[in-house]
């Protein structure tokens, strides 16, 4: 082969390579474990607790008006009354605490320390209020109402869970500024002792249910404060011997401890109310026998619509309906938690504590009653059963979980980046727009060049 042959060749294009009908191997960090990155990455977003709180909270509160709905119709005809009237104070009281919860949201960190004393001396008058003869009601057995007059009472005890959360959280926050939250002593006075004074004012009137979700408030924001494991344990041993005290001393008390686990109505069907839970939610299935068609609504099971409203669902929407229920207060007391533990304000991590432990324990205690598995107690589930005067300060402390979830550092950063791409979004958007505006119109200003 010549010289000139050889350069020729030399100056060819490679020929393309062959196509191959190899498989590609898969990216690394797909399939499931790209799914659960990009989840954990959602789940982990600075806004994450402010929708859920926001969002969990008023599924629960939609859901529990359709439920109060459906399970006080037949409770509403046998006492002569229109089918919608516990319906519609229901409504009523919701709508007044959607005000409530807005104010609570929009209100500053401040504002709510400076409201703690004076709801506290309120509370603890009105509780005073409910044992004077003629102006007390009793309602079940149970002296802790004030008549407003016409069909609208009101129970005070209610008031004072969330007085007890702000002025608790007050005082501890006060306390740990000035480093004091390190000697027992101050630990204890004088968060217990006004604490046991709220509970004696509750047991006046024999309201039991009440008085265990405010010992779980107080042991929840000592837990918060740091309080030492004897500490903590001797104020829980005296706690339950206390509670031992008041069951053993009360027949009505003792018959519904015995009722745990009861699968018939017993002797002089003392345990009816437990029994007819349990059917309820076992004749639900899993998909329930549809909205509006209980059964044991129909007079078989008292009280459907307030402290038993848990097994009524159970029945109408199934295990799909309180699967349901329990998700959405899951995922709000997830986000209290988040919230307490990611604040670097002390007075927001007693409060918002506080606040989930309230409501946590509430709910615990309502649907374990209704599955058999705890003493009835008497207690409304929080935000889903009929009872205005306990909806309207738990709207209230949802709002304050709301306005502690916007004042992380991470959700205003993130709540501003949001305004300014949303002109229409949050109380800055109009100051975007101006800003936006005069530079368009007349450039940069001068101290900016």
């Amino acid at each position: 082969m010549t010289a000139r042959s050889a350069k020729a060749v030399s100056r060819r294009p490679p020929r393309p390579a062959r196509r191959t009908s190899t498989v590609r191997p898969p990216r690394p960090g797909g399939g499931p474990r790209r799914l659960y990155t990009r989840l954990r990455r959602a789940w982990d977003r600075p806004l994450t607790a402010y929708y859920l709180i926001l969002g969990g909270s008023l599924l629960i509160l939609v859901l529990g008006l359709v439920m109060v709905y459906s399970a006080s119709q037949i409770k509403a005809l046998q006492s002569g009354l229109a089918p919608s009237y516990f319906f519609r104070k229901q409504l009523l009281a919701a709508a007044i605490g959607g005000v409530l919860l807005l104010a609570a949201a929009r209100l500053r960190v401040r504002l709510h320390r400076a409201m703690a004393y004076p709801l506290l001396v309120g509370s603890v008058f009105l509780m005073c209020l409910v044992q004077i003869p003629g102006i007390g009601v009793s309602v079940n057995g149970n002296r802790n109402w004030l008549n407003l007059g016409g069909p609208f009472q009101m129970q005070p005890s209610e008031f004072g869970k969330l007085a007890l959360v702000l002025w608790g959280a007050d005082l501890l926050a006060r306390k740990q500024g000035k480093k004091l939250l390190t000697q027992w002593k101050q630990l204890l006075v004088p968060l217990t002792p006004v604490a046991f004074l709220l509970l004696g004012l509750i047991m006046l009137g024999g309201d039991m249910g009440t008085a265990i979700i405010l010992t779980a408030i107080l042991f929840g924001l000592l837990w918060l404060a740091g309080a030492p494991t004897r500490l903590f344990t001797g104020v829980l041993g005296g706690a339950v011997a206390i509670g031992a005290l008041l069951i053993l001393t009360s027949a009505n008390r003792m018959s519904r401890l015995a009722c745990i686990g009861a699968t018939d109505p017993g002797p002089g069907d003392q345990c009816w109310q437990a029994v007819h839970g349990i059917y309820a939610l076992a004749s639900g299935g899993f998909f329930g026998s549809g909205l509006g068609a209980s059964m044991e609504k129909w007079g078989e099971l008292p009280e459907p619509h307030t402290d038993f409203i848990f097994a009524i669902t159970g029945e109408e929407l199934g295990l799909a309906g309180t699967l349901s229920v329990l998700a959405l207060f899951a995922a709000l007391g997830y986000a209290g938690i988040r919230v307490a533990g990611r604040t670097e304000d002390p007075f927001v991590r007693y409060a918002a504590g506080g606040v989930t432990t309230w409501i946590m324990a509430q709910a615990v205690i309502n649907i374990g009653a209704v599955l058999g598995l705890l003493p009835i107690a008497g207690v409304p589930l929080p935000l889903f059963s009929y009872g205005g005067s306990a909806l309207l300060p738990t709207m209230f402390a949802v709002g304050l979980l709301i306005a502690f979830a916007r004042d992380e550092p991470a959700a205003r950063a993130a709540l501003a980046a949001l305004a300014e791409r949303k002109p229409g979004f949050g109380r800055r958007s109009a100051g975007v727009r101006w800003k936006t505006m005069r530079r368009r119109v007349m450039g940069r200003p001068s101290g900016e060049r």
